[in-house]
């Protein structure tokens, strides 16, 4: 698919589009301009037996202007070169996109019905379109999506937060305290900097300096430069935004810890943080072009793909679409485990650490060569890697 191809057509639309529209709002605006000058010379001519006489002429002037400027002409050019893209457009699109993908997928898969109806149902409620999963649910006849109860109260924390209300997301945070520190997630340590920020702000440092001394200070082991910064912007409280502090006034610090919430909140949930419906309908639509293409190849030569367990072809996928939930060591071909975990060596490639210690002859040597270039790999500079 020549998505460039579409995306020029589309933005000669666009242009043409703006022109179309300059050209009319220019045209308009000035006509506007002679009539309203028109009627002024009118209103504030004096009464006398030539009054109309005068009123007549400036009419006759209005309407040779009108005739000069041609005003529908001028409109008519732009309209037309506007249609004429517009025209063009969907030929474009018909070229480059094929509406049927009936041959991309494989007729010979049987689906359970109750398991997509559920993974849809999720999707809604995840998404925080509840009365359309209870719609659907209702629909199909389906059991209450056992999440529905869960994504209901992350959007109320979320909802709060838009409100700047921590509250709730406090409460949540500090409730799942342990579990949060073991996803190495510094959520609570951003949560009661935005309260003790929200404090400061009001103008009471006494009571930030407690709220810190209570709440911020347990986080001082693993945390204290960026404590450090939260309690001396104090000394800036009254002119914050020109201060070295004046990150802590930015929007980001809130959009981040919302992001962050949901992702540690879907992930205490056992969910990913992005749809996985959402995912899985983008990704096949990068994949379409390519599938559409090869079925095209085989259906020429006869072919029938419904039995081939892996495609002949690449299919190539955006960066954030490769997902390493599970790594093989590419020397030994062994899944990494707990016992084996993945290791990164300086000079960025990754072997699990038992093939490591292989080549290293379990530490005699000091360094070995990576198999993958001619870097001398050190030891002591291997990195656990953490999926």
């Amino acid at each position: 698919m020549e998505l460039k191809s579409i995306k020029d057509a589309f933005d000669r639309v666009a242009n043409k589009q703006k022109l179309s529209y300059s050209k009319t709002n220019e045209i308009v605006q000035m006509l506007s301009q002679e009539i309203e000058k028109a009627l002024s010379i009118i209103q504030n001519s004096p009464s006398s037996p030539d009054t109309l006489l005068d009123h007549r002429s400036v009419l006759a002037d209005v309407k040779k202007m009108f005739v000069e400027v041609a005003p529908v002409n001028q409109l008519e050019v732009a309209e037309k070169e506007l249609n004429a893209a517009l025209t063009k457009y969907p030929k474009v699109l018909e070229k480059q996109l094929n509406p049927d993908i009936s041959k991309a997928y494989r007729h010979n898969v049987d689906f359970d019905t109750h398991i997509v109806n559920q993974i849809i149902a999720n999707f809604f409620y995840r998404q925080g379109m509840f009365d359309i999963g209870d719609c659907f649910i209702a629909e199909t006849g389906e059991s209450e999506c056992s999440t529905k109860r869960s994504f209901m109260e992350m959007y109320r924390i979320l909802e709060a937060m838009k409100n700047r209300d921590l509250k709730p997301a406090l409460k949540w945070a500090v409730s799942n305290s342990d579990k949060l520190k073991q996803a190495r997630s510094d959520l609570e340590l951003r949560l009661h900097s935005l309260h003790f920020l929200e404090i400061a702000q009001g103008q009471n440092s006494q009571e930030a300096i407690n709220y810190a001394r209570k709440n911020i200070a347990i986080f001082a082991d693993s945390s204290l430069p960026e404590i450090q910064k939260l309690v001396c912007s104090l000394l800036w409280n009254n002119n914050l935004q020109k201060s070295p502090y004046s990150e802590f006034l930015s929007p980001a610090l809130w959009n981040n810890a919302v992001k962050e919430l949901t992702r540690q909140y879907c992930n205490l949930l056992g969910e990913s943080s992005e749809s996985p419906l959402s995912i899985t309908v983008t990704a096949g639509t990068q994949t379409l072009p390519v599938l559409l293409k090869y079925m095209n190849v085989m259906a020429n030569k006869k072919l029938d793909w419904q039995n081939i367990e892996q495609l002949p072809v690449a299919v190539e996928l955006s960066e954030e679409f490769q997902f390493h939930s599970v790594f093989v060591c590419p020397v030994s071909k062994e899944q990494s485990s707990d016992d084996n975990p993945p290791m990164m060596m300086s000079c960025g490639h990754v072997l699990c650490k038992q093939t490591i210690n292989k080549m290293s002859k379990n530490g005699s040597k000091s360094s070995f060569k990576c198999p993958y270039c001619p870097t001398d790999v050190d030891i002591s500079r291997c990195r656990q890697l953490h999926f």
